[in-house]
């Protein structure tokens, strides 16, 4: 709680913070608009599965040329140039008349949203070293709080727009005049100098850091899968007439994934990662049960428990990452993290393709064996550290 303070006191953090929320807040309003696109096009599962992964091909495709990017414009400006960009970005797959523009919309979105994530978490981590402060987990909190902001009080905005590109645009101009607002404390920040050597994504590490790794890839995965069909699960499996009331799942999931987020670090250090680890994966394997019931009410309490137990878990894996014996901290986060980015990239075609052979209460019941197998590994991990 006292880095979220610190953050909410000083501008300074504020500003790179507010990128994080205006990230997720842009992606909440689209997933508030994903079941209108699957009808308007005519979309089954699987098909919207592909398209969304041209979403996640798009994330990945930047990432070689990002660090040349940021070199090249600047950290800061990157950061902002970023956030403005995909916030009006994310107008065009709404807008998208054929299964192929919206693909495209959707490619050129994941390149925009995975530059800017690399930019804003440089530039916590650059701020975090100039100022010998810890506001990382409370910085992904505001991202989480953004999910709360764009899918929560977009739900209840639905109803004042005729189409959803109008909606899609107000974002736009949310997040454009936001962030030229508190962008001047940030934006000359130039690009950060590494190590040689260190902080690559180096598969030869893997063998020590596999059991993270692996954590990794089915958590982020799962937030990934959440985020993209939460609200698809609530109108198809729960049978919510309302498309306002559907949104309110990923509403309660990013809730308590902020609450999380904000009070993490203060449970860790009472009761050690791996510990916390398994707590978060059995609380969202609790979570999940609750939500394969398919009642609207304890779907909504299983996705606020999945929130609540994922929060604590990826913050965790970073940390254990960091303190591997013959491993650099730069060099297991970014192994670690690496792997965790794949899933999340993944999880969501892959769900549509679950659906597709089955429905969408397959592709959770899926997600349930992974929360299940996630606390396994953590187990097995404590048990080989003596705890």
């Amino acid at each position: 709680m006292h880095s979220l303070l610190l953050i909410l006191r000083n501008r300074r953090y504020l500003a790179p913070a507010w990128v994080f929320a205006s990230l997720n807040i842009i992606v909440g309003t689209w997933a508030l608009y994903i079941p209108s696109v699957k009808v308007k096009l005519q979309l089954d599962d699987a098909t919207l599965g592909l398209a969304l992964l041209a979403f996640s091909i798009g994330m990945l495709v930047i990432i070689p040329l990002s660090s040349r990017i940021i070199k090249s414009i600047g950290l800061g400006r990157v950061t902002l140039l970023g956030i403005i960009t995909f916030g009006f970005a994310m107008v065009a797959p709404v807008l998208a008349p054929t299964f192929l523009i919206l693909c495209l919309a959707l490619f050129g979105a994941g390149m925009l949203t995975s530059l800017t994530d690399i930019s804003m978490n440089a530039l916590i981590s650059e701020l975090e070293k100039e100022d010998d402060v810890n506001i990382m987990s409370a910085a992904h909190g505001f991202f989480s709080m953004g999910g709360v902001i764009g899918a929560g009080i977009g739900s209840l905005l639905i109803p004042l727009f005729s189409a959803p590109w109008q909606h899609a645009l107000l974002i736009g101009g949310f997040v454009l005049g936001t962030n030229l607002l508190l962008s001047g404390s940030y934006s000359a920040t130039k690009s950060p100098e590494t190590d040689r050597g260190e902080g690559g994504f180096n598969l030869g590490l893997l063998r020590p850091l596999l059991g993270l790794a692996i954590i990794s890839f089915m958590i982020m995965g799962s937030e990934g899968a959440i985020e993209h069909w939460s609200k698809l699960y609530m109108l198809d499996i729960v049978k919510i007439g309302s498309d306002q009331l559907a949104g309110f799942g990923f509403v309660a999931f990013s809730a308590t994934m902020m609450l999380g987020r904000f009070l993490g670090d203060g449970i860790s250090s009472r009761i050690g990662p791996l510990k916390i680890i398994m707590a978060g994966t059995a609380l969202a394997a609790l979570g999940f049960l609750a939500v394969l019931t398919a009642g609207y009410w304890s779907a909504l309490i299983g996705f606020a428990l999945v929130g609540l137990g994922f929060s604590v878990i990826i913050p965790e894996l970073f940390r254990l990452a960091g303190k591997t014996k013959g491993v650099s901290s730069s060099e297991g986060i970014a192994l670690v993290a690496g792997l965790g980015y794949v899933g999340f990239l993944a999880s969501p075609a892959l769900l549509g393709f679950l659906s597709g052979i089955g429905s969408l209460r397959l592709s959770f019941t899926a997600l349930l064996a992974v929360a299940v197998v996630a606390f396994m590994i953590a187990g097995v991990m404590k048990r080989r550290r003596k705890g």
